[in-house]
């Protein structure tokens, strides 16, 4: 396990590392003031021109916020951890001899690690450490309240946007990458309860828990309601769950609609062997996204297939059965 675990580790370490083509080279994703089209007009610009209220201001003070302290992270996931080369050696030799499924094994890797600390930083909220551009969007330019159960709506909504695009992978490598994230998700809530706001008791950690896993459930429901009826039902769903109902921020909800959306579409271009590698970030919400068009899509894909298959050079680690077709 220890061997596998390493080989995870180098995993992370090189998704975090190779150069991704999710944003620019994809899909050409621009930053506010390029170009005033409404059409590609960023969240973030549409919501600063609304005029409207802060969220916040109208909200009595909150003692569930700005936590100091950091969770602890494993060494092993941090970018400068460096295994022994004889370890690697050992891990690959292993790999190839046994024929490890190195698509189950990156679930863990990918979707268990990087993917849930992008999902988490999105509205990281801790007082000593600097916000993301994400998280400065739904605190500062929507004013929604930097509080505990604000995170976990942040967080919800991220890890329903990857599991949408979980779920088009095969059934067997999809269900893996899913289970991975939210097992990691409880794990970081379960840690924040008992270290972070020191809530000592077992017994309340775990009814907690259970609260938060019934709250998961009624959120992806609702939203997975959304994308598969129209945009009225989603916005409707982000209204309830991120704006808790307030009536004077319906100009933030379309916002929040049309974040939503880019990153959907740009999943949704995405082909599994991309997704399951670790290449894709969220778009940030100052920028927007220009579809491709098919001359672009094409000529993405061939350069998509000369990055995965030169199978000569890959290590048995490297190796992966996912699709290379979106």
């Amino acid at each position: 396990m220890k061997m596998i675990s390493g080989m995870r580790s180098s995993i992370l370490r090189s998704a975090v590392s190779r150069p991704s083509l999710s944003l620019v080279a994809r899909f050409n994703s621009t930053k506010v003031g390029a170009e005033k089209s409404e059409l590609f007009e960023a969240p973030a610009t549409m919501a600063k021109a609304s005029g409207l209220p802060n969220m916040a201001e109208d909200l009595p003070p909150n003692k569930d916020i700005p936590l100091s302290r950091k969770l602890a992270v494993d060494p092993r996931e941090s970018k400068q951890y460096s295994q022994p080369q004889w370890k690697e050696s050992l891990g690959e030799t292993f790999i190839s001899l046994f024929r490890v499924n190195m698509d189950n094994v990156r679930s863990g890797s990918i979707g268990g690690s990087k993917y849930y600390y992008m999902t988490r930083d999105q509205g990281l909220q801790y007082a000593d450490e600097e916000l993301s551009d994400t998280a400065r969007y739904w605190y500062d330019t929507l004013g929604l309240p930097r509080t505990f159960s604000q995170w976990f709506q942040i967080t919800s909504l991220h890890i329903w946007i990857l599991f949408v695009r979980m779920r088009a992978m095969p059934f067997k490598e999809g269900k893996n990458y899913q289970q991975k994230l939210v097992d990691r998700f409880f794990k970081d809530m379960e840690l924040r309860l008992s270290e972070e706001m020191n809530v000592m008791s077992g017994r309340i950690i775990d009814t907690y828990l259970r609260d938060f896993h019934s709250q998961l459930l009624g959120i992806i429901m609702s939203y997975d309601e959304g994308i598969a009826t129209n945009d009225a039902v989603l916005a409707a769903a982000l209204w309830r769950n991120l704006f808790n109902g307030d009536k004077s921020d319906l100009v933030h909800v379309e916002s929040a609609l049309r974040y939503v959306r880019m990153q959907l579409y740009v999943l949704s271009k995405m082909s599994d062997r991309e997704f399951g590698f670790g290449d894709f970030v969220f778009v940030k919400p100052d920028q927007f996204v220009k579809p491709l068009t098919p001359e672009e899509e094409a000529a993405l894909k061939i350069k998509v297939k000369q990055v995965y298959e030169s199978s000569d050079k890959l290590l048995p680690s490297q190796r992966s059965n996912l699709s290379l077709e979106e």
